[in-house]
């Protein structure tokens, strides 16, 4: 059965540009390109290396931009370093040694920056994958979300298009393989999944938790607001470390996991974000990156 059609305010608003996803002076990179949203992950994927992919596709990637790439936070930045470092067309998929070093947020608003570009209604997703291990647990992981007027909202992984076996298609991840914040959020809350099982599992000690699914919470709300920030810019409330949870923030949660969930009311969305300043971006956030001490950063506005 054909789905309803995308309320025209919300489609207008998902298929322009943010202050993160434009390609400014890089714009005419995107002429010609097509506009199938898979051929659109695939030159995503062309250009792009995670930098966790090294082992999995048996390069060796380069110090510095293992440390500096995915620090770029907008579009026109990453575009630049695509194009210094080979000035070919996007469409001509890069040698290991000339793709932008990044992380899943940059796939995905990349991806997301050629859909608008497009025409097509796009956000991106922040959440949690099982896919990439068979333990079970669930990987800090973002994703695309685009509109398609038979099937309504896709998740797409354009990381996983190329150079991954799945047992899916890629272009329309099962939700239950890839959650967004809410639903794990509410899965956790109900007792139906262990919030041991969600973060980063990689680190020590890892990162998991509910201090860490709410902060996921906090950043696709932003997200669904088209203020698609690092994932390591923090604010707002519930920031702080896991012990500092109050009856407060859990209540803020449940909430905030109602709308950042997979039915989104668009409405609901822009006035959670726009009246609720422990979940809003503010002009200035705290960066926690991983290779540098922690700072204050101004975003573009």
């Amino acid at each position: 059965m054909p789905v309803a059609a995308l309320d025209s305010e919300a489609a207008r608003f998902y298929a322009t540009q943010s202050l993160f996803s434009d390609p400014g002076a890089f714009a005419p990179l995107y002429h010609d390109l097509p506009a199938d949203p898979a051929a659109l992950a695939r030159i995503v994927r062309g250009l792009f290396v995670h930098r966790l992919e090294g082992g999995h596709f048996g390069v060796e990637l380069l110090p510095d931009r293992l440390r500096e790439d995915a620090e770029s936070r907008y579009v026109d930045e990453i575009l630049r370093l695509v194009a210094e470092r080979n000035g070919a067309a996007l469409t001509e998929a890069r040698a290991f040694e000339d793709r932008f070093v990044g992380i899943c947020r940059d796939f995905a608003l990349l991806h997301c920056s050629l859909l608008r570009h497009a025409g097509i209604p796009a956000r991106i997703r922040s959440g949690f994958a099982d896919y990439f291990g068979d333990d079970g647990f669930h990987s800090d992981h973002v994703v695309t979300e685009y509109w398609d007027a038979e099937r309504g909202w896709l998740l797409a992984d354009a990381q996983i298009v190329e150079g991954y076996s799945m047992p899916f298609d890629p272009m329309d991840v099962p939700r239950d393989r890839f959650l967004v914040a809410g639903k794990a959020w509410q899965l956790i809350r109900s007792g139906q999944a262990d919030p041991k099982e969600f973060g980063l599992g990689m680190t020590e000690p890892p990162m998991v938790g509910e201090w860490f699914v709410s902060g996921n919470i906090r950043l696709d709300l932003s997200d669904l607001n088209k203020v698609e920030t690092l994932l390591w810019d923090i604010w707002g409330l519930g920031a702080g470390p896991f012990d500092e949870m109050t009856d407060e923030i859990y209540d803020l949660y449940d909430l905030a996991a109602t709308v950042a969930d997979d039915e989104v009311s668009f409405d609901a969305a822009r006035k959670l974000f726009a009246e609720n300043a422990g979940l809003r971006t503010p002009a200035t956030v705290t960066s926690l990156a991983q290779f540098k001490a922690p700072s204050e950063v101004t975003l573009r506005r």
